[in-house]
């Protein structure tokens, strides 16, 4: 006989991943998908106000690197992409001849997003002379711009970013917040002066990259994307992935360094102090809501969503019991919703006239971090109740409730990563031996279904591609975490540090 709390909510267990998340975003009112357009979901207050919160950890740490903030437009001309096809085709030539890239015409070939971007070819009843489309990303309207921007080396850096929807013509099968047509979209594009400059952002993208997804309690794998899936107009691409709990990897992250084969494309050059006009190089790093579905996806469980505190819209939620029997209930809660307010802990105070049961039911839905509870017994006795929605309950003392709250955020962050952990730790480890049988080679243990696999690599892309046809898994690329000691690598048998994984890929 199943749970009745389950059928009650709509709920399938969380084992059943691939049931449980489409179900849970909606059960928790953070997206409506009943939009008549496949992809494009309407965000609820409740999920827009995370993914806004998501944000926010961008925002502040574009403020500490001194990025600045821009918003460019929705349409770009058709010339714009037919600039970024031909650059994008000619890379991905170079890079399949083994040339430099200089060494290439540029010349029509049918590359880039071309094909994945909505167009807009009327205004009103007019059709237009130049068609225009929906920006996919947005390196072709800012280098357009930043060519006339950067003039001299005292221009350098220029360290931009914007906040904004992207729109892709998805074809494979949508999933909220992980494969959407309609894309809330953080991009990050800074121009320096020589490589360095450039190879130094992207050490400090990969920092900031890990502060929020610390705050955002998910464990991840950083790679450097292997060539073949390295973005064509990058030299190199570095990507973060997390786990999901059915052993896929979702890339929630990526940081590419451009070079200056962008620029050259564009025509983006500065005079140095010493009169000589040169190339800029560039990087640029981005992000999706697809932190929001890690997030909904590693920390919720049978009962519902458990946000991380410093994404969740409300972090403790107040719940007066038996406000019917004492006047002085809301009053005192009303207090106590001022404390908190002060230390700037989002609270909600939760007087629907239901019956407490419903409220923790609906809150626990939610993923709220912290259930507060004040009743006529709790103000007599100078106490009141907290829930931590990983499970702890507790009375505490009114006197003292700042601090304890604040440990109480601190303590459900804390077992988020320790969980979210354990989960990471099961799901990624060490790939079989290689056996040969006659002809054929084989793993000496049969892979499992919902496995990350690391080993030991480092071998050709010869090398690479076999693995994946011998695995049906696919390559992320080197780990930037080394194996502490050398181990023989899988195909070569040469000792060696590199770290490599295998995945089921979003």
């Amino acid at each position: 006989m199943g749970d009745p709390k389950k059928a009650k909510r709509g709920i399938p267990p969380k084992s059943e991943f691939n049931s449980w998340y489409p179900s849970i975003v909606e059960i928790a009112d953070l997206v409506d998908k009943r939009y008549p357009i496949k992809g494009m979901d309407v965000w609820k207050p409740y999920g827009l106000k995370a993914m806004s919160l998501i944000d926010t950890l961008a925002r502040d740490q574009m403020s500490v690197t001194n990025h600045h903030e821009h918003r460019f437009p929705l349409l770009v001309p058709e010339n714009l992409l037919d600039k970024e096809n031909k650059l994008v085709s000619r890379l991905k030539a170079a890079r399949e001849a083994g040339v430099d890239p200089s060494e290439l015409r540029m010349e029509d070939v049918d590359s880039g997003f071309k094909k994945e971007v909505y167009w807009v070819t009327h205004g009103g009843e007019n059709e237009l002379d130049s068609p225009m489309f929906l920006r996919p990303t947005s390196e072709t309207p800012m280098y357009t711009m930043f060519s006339l921007w950067v003039r001299s080396h005292t221009d350098l850096p220029l360290k931009t970013f914007q906040i904004v929807n992207t729109f892709r013509y998805e074809t494979k099968q949508t999933r909220s917040f992980i494969r959407v047509r309609e894309i809330h979209f953080f991009e990050a594009h800074t121009v320096h002066s020589d490589e360095k400059g450039a190879t130094d952002q992207i050490s400090e993208d990969a920092n900031m990259v890990q502060a929020i997804l610390h705050d955002l309690c998910l464990p991840n794998l950083v790679s450097k994307r292997p060539i073949w899936d390295t973005f064509p107009g990058a030299w190199y691409t570095m990507a973060a992935d997390v786990v999901m709990p059915n052993g896929r990897t979702l890339q929630v992250a990526t940081y590419h360094h451009y070079r200056d084969q962008w620029a050259k494309a564009f025509d983006l050059k500065y005079e140095d102090p010493h009169g000589e006009t040169k190339f800029c190089h560039q990087t640029t790093f981005g992000m999706s809501e697809r932190l929001l579905g890690s997030v909904v996806g590693m920390h919720g469980d049978d009962q519902g969503l458990i946000m991380p505190p410093a994404i969740a819209p409300f972090q403790v939620i107040l719940l007066p019991i038996a406000a019917h029997v004492r006047e002085d209930v809301m009053s005192e809660i009303s207090t106590i919703k001022d404390r908190l307010s002060k230390l700037g802990i989002r609270t909600y105070l939760d007087d629907r006239d239901v019956r407490p049961g419903v409220k923790h039911f609906d809150w626990e839905i939610k993923g709220a971090p912290i259930r507060l509870e004040l009743g006529p017994r709790d103000i007599d006795s100078g106490n009141c109740v907290i829930t931590e929605r990983t499970g702890k309950k507790y009375d505490v003392k009114l006197e003292t409730l700042e601090d304890t709250v604040s440990a109480a955020l601190k303590s459900v962050a804390d077992e988020l990563r320790y969980r979210a952990n354990n989960v990471f730790s099961s799901l990624v480890l060490e790939l079989p031996d290689i056996i040969s049988s006659g002809s054929d080679y084989q793993f000496s243990s049969p892979l499992s279904d919902g496995t990350v696999y690391s080993f030991p690599f480092c071998g050709n892309d010869s090398d690479a591609e076999a693995l994946e046809k011998l695995s049906g898994l696919t390559m992320l690329g080197e780990c930037v975490e080394n194996y502490p000691e050398p181990r023989k690598c899988i195909i070569t048998g040469i000792p060696t540090t590199n770290k490599h994984h295998l995945a089921r890929m979003y």
